[in-house]
């Protein structure tokens, strides 16, 4: 497996040009984070992270983890003393509060950091993470008692956090949670139930871990609306804040799994008396009754955020790996080489076009989860109001594309790069597989990407009437057409221009509306029209037009069909005749009929002003 060297040059790139940390390190809490520190205190962890996590990768990949008689988890060989390391050296602690002992570092820094931990290693990275989302959630929703409780050691990293929503019958369905919350006599609950899928739920790397847990009260409405949250200790404390006895939580097994084996995934049961009376497992109420998704959607926003970046950070590693070997590998003789010599198959047309593919999508990811990042960091510390709503607008409506296409895109690289070694790449010595196959979970967990879909559609393509979808196109068009203007950017530009126009035509279409139909319209064998001629497009003005979908006239608006570049589809649909029907008359057939008519193709600069909505006259045989 190639050693792997953070990529320090493109970090700083994007963190200050698009990011503009600068601007940040502006911010009165980010005062001391100055690009030149920032970028010094990535070059150490680079150093950190290749020296100490990265040569673990496949050792933790071979060994897995193993669970004991008693419930307990053991890692990996060498995972103990490097996260103690890791711990000593305080990288978990760089961007959260001061006041419990964080470094105070902007939220796009610690990305940063978890891309360069991740690439290094993800498996390990999965406790840090975790950790990450529960500090978020308690930083948010716990009060002063449990912040001061919970927070300081959290955030060192001597102990970390895990997130348990999924139970046999409740995966994407979280409303179906079934686990049980009982109100003590002493204020606290009594926590009884089963949860699986539970990433570092049990392992040997830290004293105690906090679970963050969704259960149900005895009088909660049903739903999603009647689940809490709480946190549940491992290991319950003394008055002094020591540790005290073990908390009714135990590993009943762990997975084995395609990827990121060196990470425990675990099946864990509350209250069964394993460890206490069989009252439950004792737990402490985080934020409000019944008011614990708005508290785990917290975490879980963060944790897409970061499963999008495992995606970047994945296909990162490969390509490294994919780029070192196809510099090694000789075989055959590239166009222009010598008679005789055996080239590298880097210098092989299509092996050059695949490296160009997965270093261009990176650096695309990277913009995309770094922006997310830095817009957080905008929402929760600018000085202007206005500015931190319009920052988490953009976070918001970034964070499932971030997690969504990152995490696709994270699968497809490391195949790619498979594909690279050819069939060295199918054989688990190279280690190559090993980034494949860690990969392919992230499409999964956090929301699978179908989710993220409906995610995008429902709730986020319509914040503000679909008002912030179009200011970011909007200002995406207006970088397009600076690309068109400098001649050696235009093509680039145009192609721009074009997925903007693309992208408008979609989410107009997507847009909801009211459904209209003429009197006395028939209700079948409608028209209907496919891609309007200004639905979507952008306006002489640069803007992003809202335009309307053309239609046949007095007839009912119909499903529209996907836009096609140079043609507008008018088609008939004329619905099948209803079964048991007998067609009378010799050849009488009912089928569908369509006729399609073409236009020239538009102009790549944009939409000609001139065209209004098509109309497209349809004639029925």
């Amino acid at each position: 497996m190639t050693v792997y060297a953070a990529p320090l040059a493109d970090i700083a790139f994007v963190l200050d040009r698009i990011c503009h940390l600068g601007d940040l390190a502006e911010f009165e809490q980010f005062a001391h984070a100055d690009p030149a520190l920032v970028n010094d205190l990535l070059a150490e962890a680079g150093r950190f992270m290749a020296d100490t996590i990265a040569p673990l990768n496949p050792t933790g990949d071979a060994q897995g983890c193993t669970r004991h008689p008693d419930g307990s988890v053991t890692t990996p060989d060498g995972f103990v003393a490097a996260y103690r390391a890791y711990v000593d050296a305080g990288w978990g602690a760089v961007p959260f509060d001061p006041t419990y002992g964080g470094g105070g570092f902007p939220w796009v820094v610690g990305i940063a950091l978890q891309e360069i931990l991740t690439s290094a290693n993800m498996a390990f990275s999965m406790a840090p993470l975790l950790t990450q989302g529960a500090i978020d959630a308690i930083s948010h929703h716990g009060d002063d008692a449990l912040r001061n409780v919970y927070l300081p050691k959290m955030i060192s990293g001597e102990w970390t956090g895990s997130m348990n929503l999924t139970e046999p019958d409740a995966g994407s369905d979280v409303g179906a949670v079934r686990t049980r919350a009982v109100r003590a006599e002493d204020g606290s609950y009594r926590i009884s139930g089963t949860k699986i899928f539970i990433s570092f739920g049990e392992h040997d790397l830290a004293e105690n871990i906090v679970h963050l847990v969704l259960a149900r009260t005895p009088d909660a409405a049903p739903g999603t609306r009647g689940i809490s949250c709480f946190i549940v200790p491992k290991f319950l404390l003394n008055d002094d804040g020591s540790l005290g006895a073990h908390n009714d939580v135990t590993c009943v097994s762990i997975e084995h799994k395609t990827g990121i084996k060196g990470s425990p995934t675990c099946v864990l049961s509350f209250g069964e008396g394993a460890f206490g009376d069989e009252g439950g497992a004792v737990g402490y109420l985080l934020g409000e009754e019944q008011r614990g998704m708005a508290t785990m959607f917290t975490m879980m926003n963060q944790a897409r955020l970061s499963v999008g970046l495992q995606g970047l950070a994945l296909a990162e590693r490969a390509y490294q790996q994919a780029l070192q070997y196809s510099h090694d590998r000789h075989q055959g003789r590239a166009p222009g080489a010598p008679a005789g010599e055996s080239s590298s198959i880097v210098d092989h047309p299509d092996v050059r076009r695949m490296l160009l593919t997965m270093k261009a999508t990176i650096e695309a990811m990277r913009r995309l989860v770094y922006a997310n990042a830095a817009a957080i960091d905008r929402s929760l510390h600018a000085a202007d109001p206005g500015e931190r709503a319009a920052a988490t607008e953009v976070a918001a409506l970034l964070t499932p594309l971030s997690k969504g296409w990152g995490t696709d895109m994270g699968v497809e690289l490391t195949g790619i790069a498979v594909q690279i070694h050819g069939g060295m790449g199918f054989v688990e010595e190279t280690g190559v597989a090993q980034h494949w196959r860690d990969s392919r979970i992230t499409t999964i967990y956090e929301g699978t990407n179908g989710i993220q879909a409906i995610d995008l559609v429902g709730r986020k393509l319509t914040m503000r009437g679909g008002a912030v979808v179009k200011e970011h196109l909007t200002e995406a068009g207006e970088l397009a057409g600076r690309l068109v203007a400098a001649s050696e950017l235009s093509l680039a530009g145009g192609r721009l221009l074009s997925s903007v126009e693309t992208d408008g035509r979609a989410v107009h279409r997507l847009a909801p509306r009211p459904r209209r139909r003429s009197a006395g319209a028939p209700r079948r064998g409608h028209a209907v029209s496919a891609g309007a001629g200004d639905g979507g497009g952008r306006r002489p003005d640069g803007a992003f037009g809202a335009g309307c979908a053309g239609r046949s006239r007095g007839r009912p608006r119909g499903p529209r069909l996907p836009a096609r570049q140079g043609a507008r589809d008018a088609v008939l649909l004329r619905a099948d005749r209803p079964a048991g029907r007998r067609a009378r008359g010799r050849g009488l057939r009912w089928r569908r009929r369509a006729r399609v008519r073409h236009r020239a193709p538009r102009s790549v600069a944009g939409v000609d002003p001139r065209l209004g909505p098509a109309r497209r006259r349809v004639r029925d045989r």
